[in-house]
C-alpha cells in the first residue's frame, strides 16, 4: 500500500514541526509536507498530487480561504481541513461552503485531527475510484452538510469558553460549575464585577472570559495592573491628560478608559489603587465618563471588572479602600476557589499534559500513582497558574511515565509544601487512643464502601458522602487497595 502523503499549511513555524511530528507518529506509512505560507503550498501543490491538505485560515499574505479557493481550482478530489484558532463560526461557515472537508480549532486536539485526516484521504480513495464510491462519497457531504448547523451552534457556544482563555481553568470540579454558571448569568448584563481568589487562580482569565461571552466582546479589553503603576502615574495613566495639563505634557495622552470604550476594563489588583484615584474612580463610575487632566468631561461606555486576591471588604474594614468605592463596584462578586481546595486536580494535570506536549511536540505522557498522590497532597500556593507551570516542565523532563521526581516542586532549601504522613500513634493519652479509634473506624468504613461497590472508588465516594480526592488520599494512608475488592460480590 502506497504512503499517505500529506502537506501542512501554517505561518507558525513551531506548529509546523508539531504538526508533522504528530502525523508520525500517530499516523502509519505517512509522509508530511510542510509549507510556512499560502503561496509556498501552491508551489508544492503543483508539483505533487497529496492525499489530503492541512490548511490554518489566518495567514499574512494570502489567507487559508483563498488558498482553498485555488485548491479547488487545481485539485478539486483532494480534501482540505481548515484550521482556526479564533473559534469564529462565520470563517468555519465560508469554509466549509468553499469545499473544505473539515474545520479544526486550536487549541488542536491530537486524536480528532488524526481521525479526521484518515477520513479525508479514505474520502480522496473514493473520489479517484468507481462512480459508485463518488455517490457514496455524496451522500456522506451531504450528511455532513446537514450538520452544519448544529456544529455552528456548538462552536458558538463553546469558542468563548472552551477555546478562550477559560479553559485553562476548567476541569469536573463542582466549585468551577459554580464559576462557569456565574459567568454566564452575568456576562450580558451591565452589572460592574468583581472577582476575588488568591494569586494563580485566573482572575483575569475569568475576566476575559465574561468580556469575551458578552456583547462587547469585539470591542477592547483592557487589563490595567493597579499596583505596578507608581502612584504619581496612576491617575494619568487610567484618565488620561491634554497637552500641556502640567510640565512634561508635551501632547495628549489618551488613558486606558478611553481606550476600553464600548467594551471592558479589567483593574487588576485594585486594591492597590491609592486612596486619590479611587476617588477619580468613583466619580467616573457614577458620571458614566472620565475627565482627562486638562480636559473636559468625555462620556464612555465602559464596563469595569476589578479582581483582588484579598477581600476588598476586608480591606474596607481596615480602612485600606474605600467603602463607597466597593460598594459601587460590588454589584456582582465571583469568588475563585483556591486549587488545593478543589476536587479536579489530576484532571487538570492532564489537560496540561496535553497541552504542553501539542505545543513542544513530544508525545503523550501518562502520570505514574505515585506523582498523582504527591499533586494530591501539594499544597499548591501558585494555584492553577503553578499546577500549569510544574506539567509544562514535567513534559520536558519526564520520560513516558511521569514519577514525583519529575515534577520539580519544591526548590532547594525551600520548606516543605507537601504534608507528610502522619506517624502511627500511640496510645499514650485517651485523645491518641480516641484518634486511634476513629481511624480504625474510617478504615471499616472504607472498606465496607468497597465491598459493596466492588472496587468502583468513585461509588465508594458516593456511598460515603464525600469527594473522589478525600477517599483516594485516605485509601494511600490506610494502604487499602480497591483492587482486592474487585472480585468480592457485593454485600
Amino acid at each position: 500500500m502506497n504512503p499517505s502523503h500529506v502537506l501542512i499549511v501554517d505561518d507558525d513555524p513551531a506548529l509546523l514541526q508539531a504538526l508533522r511530528e504528530t502525523l508520525r507518529l500517530r499516523m502509519e506509512d505517512v509522509r508530511v509536507d510542510i509549507a510556512d505560507s499560502a503561496r509556498a503550498a501552491l508551489e508544492l501543490i503543483g508539483s505533487t498530487n497529496h492525499d489530503a491538505i492541512v490548511t490554518d485560515i489566518k495567514m499574512p499574505g494570502m489567507d487559508g480561504l483563498a488558498l482553498l479557493s485555488e485548491i479547488r481550482a487545481r485539485r478539486p478530489d483532494t480534501p482540505t481541513l481548515m484550521i482556526t484558532g479564533h473559534g469564529d463560526h462565520a470563517l468555519a461557515i465560508d469554509a466549509l461552503r468553499g469545499g473544505a472537508y473539515d474545520f479544526i480549532q486550536k487549541p488542536i486536539d491530537r486524536e480528532y485531527l488524526v481521525a479526521s485526516l484518515r477520513r479525508a484521504i479514505q474520502t480522496a480513495g473514493f473520489r479517484r475510484n468507481t462512480k459508485e464510491q463518488q455517490l457514496a462519497l455524496k451522500s456522506h457531504v451531504n450528511q455532513l452538510e446537514q450538520t452544519v448547523e448544529e456544529r455552528t451552534r456548538e462552536l458558538w457556544e463553546a469558542k468563548r469558553l472552551i477555546e478562550s482563555p477559560l479553559r485553562l481553568l476548567i476541569g469536573p470540579s463542582r466549585q468551577m460549575e459554580k464559576v462557569v454558571q456565574q459567568i454566564r448569568q452575568v456576562a450580558d448584563s451591565p452589572l460592574s464585577i468583581i472577582v476575588e481568589g488568591e494569586t494563580g487562580t485566573g482572575k483575569e482569565l475569568v475576566a476575559r472570559a465574561i468580556h469575551q461571552l458578552s456583547t462587547r466582546g469585539k470591542k477592547p479589553f483592557v487589563a490595567v495592573d493597579c499596583g505596578a503603576i507608581p502612584d504619581t502615574l496612576i491617575e494619568a495613566e487610567l484618565f488620561g491628560y491634554e497637552k500641556g495639563a502640567f510640565t512634561g505634557a508635551h501632547q495628549r495622552k489618551e488613558g486606558r478608559f478611553q481606550r476600553a470604550d464600548g467594551g471592558s476594563l479589567f483593574l487588576d489588583e485594585i486594591g492597590n489603587l491609592p486612596l486619590p484615584a479611587q476617588v477619580k474612580l468613583l466619580r467616573a463610575l457614577q458620571d458614566r465618563g472620565v475627565q482627562p487632566l486638562g480636559g473636559q468631561l468625555v462620556r464612555l461606555d465602559v464596563r469595569i471588572i476589578a479582581a483582588s486576591n484579598v477581600p476588598l471588604a476586608r480591606e474596607v474594614q481596615a480602612g485600606r479602600f474605600r467603602q463607597d468605592v466597593y460598594y459601587r463596584l460590588n454589584e456582582f462578586l465571583i469568588t475563585l476557589p483556591s486549587l488545593r481546595g478543589r476536587d479536579d486536580i489530576l484532571e487538570l494535570a492532564n489537560g496540561f499534559l496535553v497541552e504542553a506536549s501539542m505545543e513542544f511536540g513530544r508525545s503523550s505522557r501518562e502520570i505514574s500513582e505515585e506523582a498523582a498522590e504527591v499533586l494530591l497532597r501539594y499544597a499548591w500556593p501558585g494555584n492553577v497558574r503553578e499546577l500549569r507551570n510544574v506539567m509544562r516542565r514535567a513534559v520536558l523532563v519526564a520520560s513516558d511515565v511521569i514519577q514525583p521526581e519529575d515534577l520539580l516542586l519544591a526548590p532547594v532549601g525551600a520548606p516543605p509544601t507537601i504534608a507528610p504522613r502522619g506517624e502511627p500513634p500511640t496510645h499514650s493519652s485517651l485523645k491518641e487512643i480516641a484518634g486511634a479509634a476513629a481511624a480504625d473506624a474510617e478504615q471499616q468504613a472504607i472498606r465496607r464502601a468497597l465491598e459493596a461497590t466492588m472496587g468502583n472508588r468513585s461509588e465508594a465516594a458516593r456511598l460515603l458522602r464525600t469527594d473522589y480526592k478525600t477517599l483516594y488520599l485516605k485509601m494511600k494512608q490506610y494502604g487499602v487497595d480497591a483492587k482486592r475488592f474487585k472480585a468480592l460480590p457485593a454485600q
